[in-house]
């Protein structure tokens, strides 16, 4: 097989199994509603079934964060495809077990479950990825492979939102999403390749600035993995940078078919379909940003971090003045689709590309994990808080903390790109001596 056939199979591979994980993340936004409904028939207020919800979330996305910080690391060493099949795996296997559940304490395990394995999936796809492609193509291969949560969100909201119109539970579109992973773990386990180089092609070229010197061999030691990363001033803003925009990004996934049922006044099934709007837009951006990143290199990243940031803090503020029901359905909707088309396109360079810029072939399992990792004890702030915000200071309260979140991020990544154009400075300067 030709190299380039062998590199469109493992991105399609990757894709699909990569956007079936995200049928099951999407299957409990779509249900919320009914799943507070179901709530509330037993006794639970709406207020307090929001807050039980919140909790699951939050709890799901703590583990994902932990899971992210000390698991991930484990594809450098085991390789990535191991990775990437425990990931995909472990998504269905616990979304059939929230789907058999019946009450709060399986749900919350079957989502913590879910959640943790998960969490390693990411880094094993980037581990992959490291080994199949040059660094010259970082930015449009992780921008593809980055809209594959966008597509598998935007298909199993429109799809399970279909499924609610011809008067299915939300047992059925947990059973649903859980079969979808399981088909692709399957594919995945049969034809997913670790290495171009098992397929008798030469190894991929890495960054050159990347902060390792090895090739695809595994790192001595943990400390030799971590130490280079840690130094770095640059990799900790990425980090911090991660820690905003995944509060964002995670209240806008997990509260969104609730914000349009409640506030705007959708019914359930359009909710969740109107829902998959949003990371449709999104994946637009992902690819704009992914093909501009490789033409501008890494300033150019950190330059359309900061534009969209802003963008995004703008848009949030003036989501804060739309109006309840009808009358501020279309504007809710357009600026909810503002906020992701500034924010993802941007997001994805984050535990993607950067993660490769910075880890190279050996460490980018450790580089992806720990930002994303970072980013997600941030995203655990979108469950049971944004939950308590939302009942006490209503969905505008909730967008004026979003907006101060994306305006300190935007300030943030404008550091990040001053770093950059420092040290590409000090780089010429020392080219030229």
């Amino acid at each position: 097989m030709t190299l380039r056939s062998a590199q469109t199979r493992t991105v399609v591979l990757l894709f699909c199994g990569y956007a079936a994980c995200y049928y099951c993340r999407a299957d409990l936004s779509v249900a919320t509603p009914l799943l507070a409904d179901e709530l509330a028939a037993r006794g639970y207020s709406h207020a307090e079934a929001l807050v039980h919800i919140g909790t699951i979330v939050s709890l799901g996305v703590l583990a994902y964060a932990l899971g992210k910080l000390f698991l991930t690391g484990l594809g450098d060493y085991w390789g990535g495809r191991r990775n990437f099949l425990i990931g995909v795996g472990g998504a269905a296997a616990f979304t059939l077990l929230f789907a058999a559940g019946g009450g709060l304490p399986v749900f919350t395990l079957a989502w913590i479950g879910n959640r943790l394995t998960q969490s390693v999936g990411w880094a094993g796809l980037i581990k992959v990825s490291s080994k199949w492609f040059n660094y010259s193509a970082y930015g449009s291969i992780v921008g593809i492979l980055s809209i594959s949560y966008l597509v598998g969100d935007a298909a199993a909201r429109d799809q399970m939102g279909r499924l609610i119109e011809h008067h299915y539970g939300w047992h059925a579109l947990f059973v649903f999403a859980g079969v979808v992973a399981a088909v692709a773990w399957l594919a995945n386990l049969l034809w997913l390749r670790e290495s171009r180089i098992e397929e008798g092609h030469a190894e991929a070229e890495p960054n050159p600035l990347n902060l390792f010197s090895g090739g695809e061999s595994r790192p001595v030691s943990v400390a030799a993995l971590l130490v280079p990363l840690l130094r770095s001033r640059a990799f900790i803003l990425v980090c911090l940078l991660s820690f905003g925009c995944t509060i964002v990004r995670e209240t806008f996934n997990t509260w969104t078919p609730l914000y349009l049922r409640d506030y705007v006044g959708y019914s359930v099934s359009d909710s969740a379909r109107i829902s998959a709007i949003f990371p449709a837009v999104g994946a637009v951006s992902v690819l704009l940003s992914g093909w501009l990143s490789d033409r501008l290199g890494l300033n150019g990243r950190s330059l359309l971090m900061t534009l969209g940031l802003a963008a995004s803090a703008l848009a949030l503020l003036a989501l804060t003045s739309a109006p309840s029901g009808a009358a501020g359905a279309l504007l809710s909707v357009t600026l909810i689709a503002v906020v992701f088309f500034a924010l993802l396109g941007p997001y994805s360079y984050l535990g993607g590309a950067f993660a490769l810029d910075f880890g190279g072939k050996q460490a980018s399992a450790a580089s992806s994990g720990i930002i994303d990792g970072i980013g997600y004890l941030g995203g655990v702030l979108a469950g049971d808080s944004v939950a308590r915000v939302a009942v006490n200071f209503g969905w505008r309260g909730v967008f004026v903390a979003l907006a101060a979140v994306s305006a300190m991020a935007a300030a943030s990544a404008g550091y990040l790109h001053l770093l950059n154009l420092r040290a590409a400075a000090v780089k010429t300067a020392a080219a030229a001596s």
